[in-house]
C-alpha cells in the first residue's frame, strides 16, 4: 500500500513545481526530467509518484484560476494538504502570485516577449478553440474544507475583472487580430473600420470591440460583428463575469454577439468564442446583488 505523502515532501514537491513554472512563465528553459532526477533523491518516491503529484498541483492551480506547467495536465486527486500546501507558498510569495494573475502593478518586470505579434499569427483564426461545455466548467464539488481553503483566495472572476491592464491587452489583442484577419481577407476597407468601443466610446455598448464578418457576397461581408472580451491568464475553465447589459445586449442581437473567451493569454494566447443564449453555453450564477434599504 502506498504510503501517504508527508508534509516535508510536499512542500518539497510544491516549491519544485512553481521553480519551474516560473522559469516557464518568463521564457526560461528547463528540465523537467532533471527537476524529477533531483526530487527522487530528496524524497524517495518513484518517477510514477512524483508525476503524478505534479499533476494534482496542477489540477489546484486550474481550481484557482491560474496557469500551471504546460505537460502537466490536471489530474483532479484533490487533497486538503496539497491545497494547504499551495496556499502558504503563493500567499508567502506576493510576486510570484502576481506574476501568476498577470497584475502588473505588482510583478517587477513582464518578460520582454510579451508582445502583441501578430505577424507571428499566419492565421488569426489559428488561436479560437473549441469552447468547453458548461459541466466542464463547474467542475466536481468540492469537499467543504478545501473549498474554505479556496475561498482565503479571491475569486477567478472577480480577480480578473478587477485587472484592468489585463482586460486593456486583452481587447487590444483582439482589436488588431481583427484588423489582420479582415486585411488578410483582402477587405482593408473593413480592417480600417473595426473600432474598439470600448475605449473610443465607453463601457457602456455592451460589447467591447465592433468589427465585420468579412466573407460572403454583397452586405454579408460588412454585416457587424459585435465582440465582448474576456480575458485571463488562468486556464480555459476559468470563471469569467457577464454584467446585465453584456446579456441583455447579447440577447437582443444573438446573430452579431460574441463573447471571445482569452485564457492563458501571458504564455500562449488561446480563445474560444461564445454565441448567445449565453444561457445554453455557459452556467450562469448571480454574484452582485443590488441592495435597496
Amino acid at each position: 500500500m502506498p504510503r501517504n505523502w508527508s508534509e516535508a515532501e510536499i512542500d518539497a514537491i510544491v516549491e519544485d513545481y512553481f521553480d519551474m513554472l516560473r522559469l516557464e512563465l518568463d521564457g526560461r528553459g528547463y528540465n523537467k526530467t532533471e527537476h524529477r532526477l533531483v526530487l527522487m533523491d530528496t524524497i524517495e518516491r518513484t518517477k510514477g509518484s512524483i508525476e503524478r503529484k505534479h499533476m494534482n498541483i496542477s489540477a489546484v492551480l486550474e481550481k484557482l484560476g491560474l496557469p500551471s506547467i504546460d505537460g502537466y495536465k490536471p489530474y483532479r486527486n484533490y487533497q486538503r494538504a496539497l491545497f494547504e500546501a499551495v496556499q502558504t507558498r503563493l500567499h508567502e510569495d506576493a510576486i510570484l502570485y502576481a506574476s501568476l494573475t498577470g497584475e502588473a502593478s505588482t510583478v517587477r518586470e513582464r518578460p520582454p516577449e510579451f508582445t502583441i505579434d501578430l505577424e507571428q499569427v499566419v492565421d488569426p483564426e489559428r488561436i479560437y478553440e473549441d469552447a468547453p461545455l458548461p459541466l466542464e466548467i463547474s467542475g466536481p464539488q468540492l469537499p467543504e474544507d478545501i473549498s474554505k481553503i479556496i475561498r482565503k483566495f479571491e475569486p477567478p472572476a472577480e480577480r480578473d475583472a478587477r485587472n484592468r491592464m489585463l482586460g486593456k491587452e486583452g481587447e487590444e489583442f483582439v482589436f488588431e487580430l481583427e484588423r489582420q484577419r479582415l486585411s488578410m481577407l483582402g477587405r482593408q476597407d473593413l480592417a480600417n473600420n473595426v473600432r474598439w468601443v470600448a475605449r473610443d466610446d465607453g463601457d457602456g455598448y455592451g460589447f467591447d470591440i465592433r468589427s465585420f464578418h468579412g466573407t460572403g457576397k454583397g452586405s454579408e461581408a460588412s454585416r457587424e460583428r459585435w465582440l465582448e472580451i474576456k480575458t485571463t491568464n488562468g486556464p480555459k475553465t476559468t470563471p469569467f463575469f457577464i454584467t446585465r447589459n453584456e446579456l441583455i445586449v447579447s440577447e437582443e442581437n444573438p446573430e452579431i454577439f460574441r463573447v471571445v473567451r482569452l485564457y492563458d493569454f501571458r504564455r500562449r494566447r488561446r480563445a474560444y468564442r461564445l454565441e448567445p443564449p449565453l444561457a445554453d453555453r455557459v452556467r450562469l450564477s448571480p454574484a452582485i446583488y443590488s441592495a435597496h434599504p
